[in-house]
C-alpha cells in the first residue's frame, strides 16, 4: 500500500490504496473494542515527517490534510466513530504551528480534527525544547486540543537510572507544556526492561518504570515521581489557573480541580535551596523548595 512496498522506512501511501487504509482504521478499533479495549483516539500517523527504521508512512501536511478530509474523516463518521478523538500531526513541537496552520485552516478537514498531537523530539537539533510553538498553536486555534502523545529519554544506559535530569526533563516539559495550554500528557512506555526494551529495531529508552527480568524487581526512575505529582493530584476535569513565580528559578503550574482544592506544582532546577511564599488573594504562607525538587502544594 506505500509506494517503498515495505511496512518499515517511510514511504508514502499510495493514492490508490487511500479508502482501503481508512478502512482498516476502523476494522482495527472495532477489532479491539470486541476483546474489550476501548479505544477513545487515535492519530493519522506517527510521525509523519520521519523515514524511521520501524513501521513509518510519510505524509506531508497537505496530504495529511487530505487524507482527513476527504477519507478517514468521512470513513470514521460513516463507520460510527465520529465521538473517537482524531488526533493529527503527532510529531515534534518545532513544526507544530506549521503543521496545525495548513491542516486546521481547512475547514473541511478541522471538523473531524479533535486536537493536534506532539513530541519533544526536536533537540535532536542541538536545540531546546520549543514551547513558544506550544503556547502559539494554542492562542491560533483554542478550539482544538493539545496533547503531546510521546516523549522519552533515548539512548538507554541502566547505569543512569538514577540520574536525576531524568525527572527533571519530565517536570519541565510538563509544566510548560501545560502552561502553554496543553489539555494531555502521556510518555512512550511506562514499564521497559533492564535493557530499555524490547524493541524489534534496536530503539533503547528508558521509561518511568524498569523491570529487572534477571531478579524480577522493579525499579521506579525518578520520572515516575515526578509524573506523578500531575497525576495523582490534578484531577480528570481540572481546569489550569494563572500561576507564575515571581524569579525564573522556580517553575509552576496550578489547577483548580472538580472538588474546589487547588493544585501547585512547584519545581526547583537549581543547587540552591529556595524559601518562598505562595500567594493567593492577598494571603500567603511560607515554605521552602529544596535543591533540585518538584512538590505539589494542595489549598483548600
Amino acid at each position: 500500500m506505500k509506494d517503498n512496498n515495505d511496512v518499515l522506512h517511510g514511504g508514502k501511501l499510495k493514492p490508490e490504496f487511500a479508502q482501503s487504509w481508512a478502512n482498516f482504521y476502523v476494522k482495527f478499533i472495532n477489532e479491539y473494542q470486541k476483546a474489550g479495549v476501548p479505544v477513545w483516539g487515535l492519530s493519522v500517523q506517527n510521525e509523519p515527517m520521519a523515514t524511521q527504521t520501524w513501521e513509518s508512512c510519510k505524509f506531508t501536511a497537505e496530504e495529511e490534510r487530505d487524507f482527513v478530509k476527504n477519507y478517514l474523516g468521512p470513513t470514521l463518521a460513516k463507520g460510527g466513530m465520529a465521538a473517537k478523538k482524531l488526533i493529527v500531526w503527532d510529531h515534534n513541537r518545532d513544526l507544530l504551528y506549521q503543521r496545525a496552520s495548513t491542516i486546521l485552516e481547512d475547514p473541511a478537514a478541522a471538523k473531524y480534527i479533535w486536537g493536534i498531537g506532539f513530541h519533544w523530539y526536536e533537540t535532536w537539533t542541538g536545540a531546546g525544547q520549543n514551547f513558544e510553538s506550544t503556547r502559539l498553536t494554542h492562542e491560533a486555534f483554542p478550539d482544538k486540543n493539545l496533547i503531546f502523545t510521546e516523549g522519552c529519554v533515548e539512548k538507554f544506559d541502566f547505569n543512569r537510572l538514577n540520574d536525576w535530569s531524568l525527572g527533571e526533563r519530565y517536570g519541565l516539559s510538563m509544566i510548560n507544556d501545560f502552561n502553554a495550554g496543553t489539555v494531555g500528557w502521556t510518555d512512550w512506555n511506562i514499564l521497559l526492561d533492564e535493557k530499555g526494551g524490547p524493541n524489534h529495531v534496536g530503539n533503547f529508552c528508558f521509561a518511568p518504570v524498569h523491570a529487572d527480568t534477571r531478579n524480577g524487581s522493579l525499579i521506579y526512575t525518578n520520572s515516575y515521581y515526578y509524573m506523578g505529582h500531575f497525576s495523582k493530584f490534578i484531577q480528570p476535569g481540572a481546569k489550569r489557573i494563572a500561576s507564575i513565580a515571581s524569579r525564573d528559578k522556580l517553575l509552576t503550574t496550578a489547577y483548580m480541580n472538580p472538588d474546589g482544592k487547588i493544585a501547585v506544582v512547584i519545581m526547583n532546577r537549581t543547587d540552591e535551596k529556595i524559601e518562598y511564599s505562595l500567594w493567593i488573594k492577598g494571603k500567603a504562607a511560607k515554605t521552602t523548595s529544596e535543591p533540585h525538587s518538584i512538590a505539589t502544594l494542595v489549598v483548600e
